[in-house]
């Protein structure tokens, strides 16, 4: 008798244990972004739906078209997902022995095998995820940097790993969050978020290339600069007045600002001239792009559209106006509004596409569709060139691209239209060393690196823009 109440209370101590593991695993369902890290893999669920001649690492909506030249990923999630089946099939198995053993003594032996096992099991899946993760950051210079990016989900794993076994089991009714995954668990939250170690480079891995068109004899080799800081007023919001005017948070992701202090969804011509501007000599212009933000810090992780760490301030904004290489350039007109880049590129292909990821020492290398992890010392730059051949009539059109294009690869404007004053926008920034930032983006893009874009609305004074136009015309720096 003594032995039977022995067993059925071992059993009892099984059936709570396992439902307390049950608990852990089904109290990490719940979006976590606060804990999510730069993983190594795309979403399992685009992998499998791709294409059968598309790499496996990108993601399922990403044009076949882009480099393929991706290093292949690490096996340890396909091996550690079979490991967790094994776990959940023996677990599965202990469950159901604990309900035998209450009609008799003669399992105990077995369900005390079945717990030790167990304990061997979880203690193997902890040095598991311990193997998986260790490493270190990219160092000055790397062995390989590939390698090296790979390791970068090591940050504090034991802090991470107690605060997800610690979150309170989740309810069963739906809940009004937007979950970023389908199947939930903080493991698919993260993978649905972005960016991914593919998607950053080392700097000296891009090729050399020439960015600007040989200017000839007719070209216009001056330049002109606005000087407008780097938001120290803190002027941002997630609007964007030219594609979405009138719509607020039109843009799902955060854009910062320098010139004109108005700007917001609803701003119009009349709105932007009447406000004032942190640029110098009256430039009332609107220059604005998506932020960037520090992966490893955690803040804004209640964002629906997923874009969650600390915004990085730019270093140092320069707003440079050039010439053409082939011709003079003529004024631009007020209100004059100018797009760059496509922030759905990673959906919509790269026929729009301008990103440009370089480091501060080497401009000569420029990445369109990766992060760039540079050396130490050297800064983060994101170079964005905008469309410079005006159709000579309108400040705007209806994709916001036909009235305004860029020259050829000869620096010539197509027949029709005009050269004006092209803008280059660099923006330099100090960032944590390895793969640890990522752009502000449309949750369905990934964060990817490809959808960096800029817009502007010129707002100039008319005497001002004349002295731009001669500047550049007559090769002078101003």
């Amino acid at each position: 008798m003594r032995s039977r109440r022995m067993a059925a209370a071992i059993s009892a101590l099984a059936v709570v244990a396992g439902g307390l593991v049950s608990a852990v695993v089904v109290g990490g369902a719940q979006p976590a972004f606060a804990d999510c890290e730069i993983t190594e893999q795309r979403p399992p669920g685009q992998q499998q739906n791709q294409p059968q001649d598309q790499p496996q690492d990108q993601p399922q909506d990403q044009p076949q078209d882009q480099p393929q030249d991706q290093p292949q990923q690490s096996q340890a999630p396909q091996e550690q997902d079979q490991e967790n089946q094994g776990r959940d099939d023996d677990r599965q198995g202990q469950d159901q022995g604990a309900q035998q053993d209450q009609n008799g003594d003669g399992q105990q032996n077995q369900e005390n095998q079945n717990q030790n096992d167990q304990q061997g099991q979880d203690q193997g899946a902890q040095q598991d995820q311990q193997d998986q993760n260790g490493g270190g950051a990219l160092v000055d210079p790397p062995a390989d940097p590939e390698a090296s990016a790979e390791t970068f989900g090591q940050r504090n794993r034991d802090q991470d790993r107690d605060r997800r076994r610690n979150r309170p089991r989740p309810s069963q009714q739906p809940s009004s969050t937007a979950s970023p995954s389908p199947t939930g668990g903080q493991e698919s939250d993260c993978l649905n978020i972005g960016p991914f170690v593919t998607d950053f480079v080392d700097i000296r891995q891009i090729p050399r290339s020439r960015q600007d068109a040989r200017i000839g004899r007719g070209g216009s080799r001056g330049t002109f600069v606005s000087r407008c800081g780097t938001n120290g007023e803190g002027h941002f919001n997630p609007d964007n007045f030219i594609v979405a005017p009138g719509v607020r948070n039109g843009a799902h992701h955060l854009h910062d600002y320098v010139g004109n202090l108005s700007a917001d969804a609803f701003s119009t011509d009349e709105s932007l001239e009447a406000a004032g501007t942190t640029c110098r000599l009256g430039d009332k212009s609107t220059y604005f792009w998506p932020v960037l933000r520090d992966r490893t810090v955690d803040e804004n992780v209640d964002d629906p559209d997923r874009n969650v760490g600390q915004v990085l301030r730019p270093r140092s904004v320069t707003l440079q106006f050039r010439g053409n290489a082939r011709a003079r350039v003529v004024a631009m007109p007020r209100f004059l509004r100018i797009i760059t880049g496509d922030a759905k590129a990673a959906t919509n292909g790269p026929a729009n596409a301008r990103a440009g990821w370089s480091c501060s020492g080497f401009t000569n290398r420029i990445s369109s569709d990766k992060y760039p992890l540079c050396p130490r010392g050297s800064q983060v730059l994101r170079i964005m060139d905008f469309p410079s051949c005006w159709d000579g009539q309108n400040n705007d059109s209806a994709n916001h691209r036909t009235h305004i294009v860029f020259p050829d690869q000869s620096g010539a404007c197509p027949q029709g239209t005009q050269p004006v004053p092209q803008l280059r926008m660099t923006l330099a920034y100090s960032v944590p060393r390895g793969p640890s930032f990522a752009l502000d983006a449309f949750p369905e893009q990934l964060h990817n690196p490809v959808t960096d874009h800029g817009d502007f609305v010129n707002v100039m004074p008319e005497r001002l823009m004349s002295n731009v136009v001669n500047c550049i015309n007559r090769g002078r720096r101003c």
